[in-house]
């Protein structure tokens, strides 16, 4: 069996003064190499990020009884990875000292770790190879069509999680961008109802993101963008403070959407809510707004500065 491999969990080391920085998303490959090592039974998995150069670099590792791979920079082309790398799919070697379909340029660090049976997973999405996972026994064992399986399912969960990140960042860029003013060479911000149709994708993407601090950088740049959009508006029939009504998160989800022109079904499909709990969040949100409609809700939202 494969995980009766019973190396040790090794803790990553601490990065040193003046080190590299750490490899972003780090902590989706950890959570990855976790899910790899549930779904194949294997106890030494490890990955890394490809850097701009196109080179993978080793960082992530759980099993381990030595540092040697560390940091260990892998090219395309060059031993298992680098196989990965160059041909964008899963490979592996059923004893790593003998074989001949890869190289052997990181003999040196894969032996000190005493792995003999490995197999490697590209981490793809969009065209592009971002990472490789590896699982690895100590053992001449074969790692058969489940494992490698179930690396790849690993790998595709992980490349999901990469790409949902890059998209929002991409749209908290264009969020950020409508909270200052154009400078003359940079293009003019997002047209209002684009910049709503974000809001409002955004707000509901923050509730299904694991990422804590990716989630409250959500949060907080649609809060921001609200507070500017609340200053720049003119509201000739304010005459002085009003009290904000309190509007529980979901509830302002709900009238993003609804804002939008979303029904109540297209709301819930947005969300993954029951139609039936979308109708209960615009109840209670109609009802704290002081209004008869959703209509009139999705107005006193915009006029409370709740919404863009």
């Amino acid at each position: 069996m494969p995980g009766s491999d019973r190396s040790p969990i090794r803790p990553r080391p601490t990065r040193p003064e003046g080190a590299a920085s750490p490899v972003p998303d780090a902590d989706a490959f950890r959570r990855a190499l976790r899910d790899a090592r549930r779904r194949t039974g294997v106890r030494l998995v490890f990955g890394g990020r490809v850097g701009g150069a196109g080179s993978l670099r080793l960082s992530e590792f759980l099993g381990t009884c030595t540092d040697s791979m560390n940091g260990l920079r892998v090219v395309a082309g060059k031993g298992l990875g680098g196989r990965v790398l160059a041909h964008r799919r899963p490979f592996s070697v059923n004893d790593y000292v003998p074989a001949t379909a890869i190289s052997h340029d990181y003999d040196s660090a894969v032996l000190r770790e005493g792995i003999r049976s490995i197999v490697a997973a590209p981490v793809a999405a969009g065209g592009e190879v971002h990472g490789v996972l590896y699982a690895a026994v100590r053992d001449v064992l074969p790692l058969g069509d489940r494992t490698t399986g179930s690396l790849v399912d690993a790998s595709r969960r992980l490349a999901g999680e990469l790409a949902v990140r890059a998209e929002v960042n991409r749209r908290l860029r264009l969020l950020e961008s409508a909270t200052r003013p154009a400078a003359p060479d940079e293009p003019a911000p997002p047209a209002v109802e684009a910049v709503r149709d974000l809001h409002a994708e955004l707000l509901g993407i923050a509730h299904e993101i694991e990422d804590t601090a990716l989630r409250d950088r959500l949060r907080h740049a649609c809060d921001r963008f609200l507070r500017t959009a609340a200053d720049d508006r003119d509201r000739p029939d304010r005459d002085g403070p009003a009290e904000v009504p309190r509007l529980a998160p979901r509830e302002l989800d709900v009238l993003a959407h609804i804002a939008l022109g979303c029904t109540n079904a297209e709301t819930a499909r947005r969300l993954a809510l029951g139609a039936e709990t979308v109708k209960a969040y615009l109840r209670s949100a109609t009802r704290k707004l002081g209004v008869h409609s959703r209509h009139e809700a999705v107005a006193a939202a915009r006029r409370h500065g709740l919404l863009p």
